[in-house]
């Protein structure tokens, strides 16, 4: 495979659809920017790297990844600083994650250049799309997929590669209530939990419906082996505020390794809270409830950050945590993180990534 010495030619769009939208106020992943970046895989080599306007893409219907689900993606956003430069917040962990999750559909790795250089400049031509309002923020979206146009039962042997962008407000604009299920799994060792792919989030689809129909936002997944020890929510990590220590569950290769969740708990660690990775029972959970020892939990991924988690569910009887305004650790981190991410403070840990 070789790589590129990147020279991206960019085609501008002849008619900008900014000034029909209210970038400040969009509901999560319905209105798109401007352009987009493409580039193919074929004959051993990338190619065809550039940026064009934002439009719809011609498939065949014996396009591979329709029949095997070869595709993996990514999640990250770009802010504004104070003086209204464009900012990455880690955007080298995203072109890491993204490779270890095409190693584990054999995918071959996308280049750095294709991926860093090729991000950074698409967010420089859709800068205008990044929303000044606070809690607005321009979620970007990788995509990566193969385009073998056969049914054989094989690794393709061609793959494209797009970066999307859209501005968003709040994920979940309310603390969210959980249910603890036993049903169904997510992951199970030796799988691709692990592995950020398209598969993982449809195959919890049926689980996160059923949710909704009792009245909770998303499922909390117990392993899949013995159906006992906590692994994730539907749309992100999780942790736990027992006895003033934040415990989260360990990365045994089942779940996403996130890297809001990495940020957040260095970020306790130089806080000075004790933070523990481990595995944590859901009875464990239930017991330290019961004890009046459990004072918080929280989600932590990309499109959220820090959701507060209101409610747990688990054999049918609620768990109801405190209000988010007497918590102590997830709004703290919380704010230590957006401060960072939006170049308020100094950033000690070379995690923002200015334009």
């Amino acid at each position: 495979m070789t790589t590129l010495n990147l020279q991206i030619p960019i085609e501008k769009t002849t008619y900008s659809r900014i000034k029909e939208q209210d970038i400040n106020n969009s509901s999560f992943g319905k209105v798109f920017s401007d352009h987009m970046l493409i580039a193919d895989y074929r004959d051993g080599n990338w190619q065809d790297v550039k940026i064009v306007p934002y439009g719809n893409i011609s498939i065949a219907p014996s396009l591979s990844v329709l029949h095997y689900g070869q595709t993996v993606f990514e999640g990250l956003k770009a802010y504004r600083s104070p003086t209204e430069k464009p900012l990455l917040f880690r955007p080298q962990a995203n072109y890491k994650r993204i490779n270890e999750s095409a190693f584990r559909l054999c995918m071959p790795p996308i280049p750095e250049d294709i991926f860093l250089d090729g991000l950074k400049e698409l967010i420089r031509v859709d800068s205008d799309w990044i929303p000044t309002q606070s809690g607005s923020v321009l979620y970007i979206r990788p995509i990566y997929f193969a385009t073998d146009e056969s049914v054989g039962l094989k690794p393709a042997s061609s793959y494209k590669f797009i970066i999307i962008s859209c501005p968003v407000g709040a994920y979940y604009s309310e603390p969210v209530k959980l249910i603890v299920t036993d049903k169904y799994i997510r992951a199970a060792e030796g799988g691709t939990g692990a592995a950020k792919c398209a598969g993982n989030y449809g195959g919890s689809l049926l689980a996160d419906k059923e949710a909704k129909q009792q009245g909770y936002d998303n499922v909390l997944w117990l392993d899949g082996k013995e159906k006992k020890y906590i692994e994730e929510c539907g749309t992100m990590n999780v942790a736990f505020v027992m006895n003033d220590v934040v415990i989260t569950p360990k990365l045994t290769g089942t779940i996403l390794a996130g890297i809001t969740r990495d940020s957040v708990l260095t970020l306790f660690r130089d806080m000075g809270v004790k933070v523990e990775e481990r595995l944590i029972s859901i009875d464990e959970v239930a017991k330290a409830y019961e004890e009046g020892n459990f004072s918080e939990a929280f989600g932590m991924g990309t499109a959220a950050t820090i959701a507060h988690i209101s409610t747990i569910n688990y054999q049918g009887k609620d768990m109801i945590l405190p209000p988010v305004s007497e918590r102590k650790y997830a709004p703290q981190v919380l704010q230590k993180l957006e401060d960072i991410k939006t170049a308020k403070v100094t950033d000690p840990y070379g995690w923002v990534c200015q334009l």
